[in-house]
């Protein structure tokens, strides 16, 4: 992956990594949520933790709500060793959870990015970050019903940048 133009968001999503009801009541919670939505680490739980410690370590830096009520969840470094290959795990909250975002406004839709290398994960960043906004995606993403159409708005909206 040399720029973020080489990333293909959709194809980094998968109907088991997306959850349109999550049911946290706070960030730390909802974190777990997140990385329970990764099959890939189901059965391995000191995966699942050190990806956990990760997240917070990260978050506790300065949090990853980037407001509009979006957070994309992510480790400071690359994750080598702990996946193969990038992932993003889709989460959607009904009310919102408050995440410290620069505009106060609660998270809803909440972007888990896993990579193996920093310059994947950059890339991914950059990407999501660049397609998240629009407005348009945005609602669209609040209102989609089902897993398929998650991917299927992705693919459809990167496919315009």
């Amino acid at each position: 992956m040399k720029n973020s133009s080489s990333v293909v968001l959709s194809e980094l999503l998968s109907t088991a990594t997306i959850k349109l009801n999550l049911a946290s009541a706070d960030r730390e919670a909802v974190l777990g949520e997140l990385v329970d939505q990764i099959p890939q680490l189901s059965k391995e739980s000191a995966a699942r933790r050190t990806l956990l410690q990760a997240l917070h370590e990260r978050e506790q830096l300065h949090s990853t709500g980037i407001g509009d009520g979006i957070a994309l969840p992510h480790a400071r470094n690359g994750l080598n060793g702990l996946v193969d290959q990038s992932i993003i795990v889709f989460g959607r909250h009904p009310k919102g959870i408050a995440y410290g975002a620069i505009d106060g406004v609660p998270a809803r839709l909440f972007f888990l990015l896993i990579a193996p290398t920093v310059t994947q994960h950059l890339a991914i960043l950059a990407r999501l970050s660049r397609l998240l906004r629009a407005p348009k995606v945005r609602q669209t993403l609040l209102t989609v019903d089902r897993p398929e159409g998650v991917i299927a708005l992705i693919r459809e909206e990167e496919g315009k940048i």
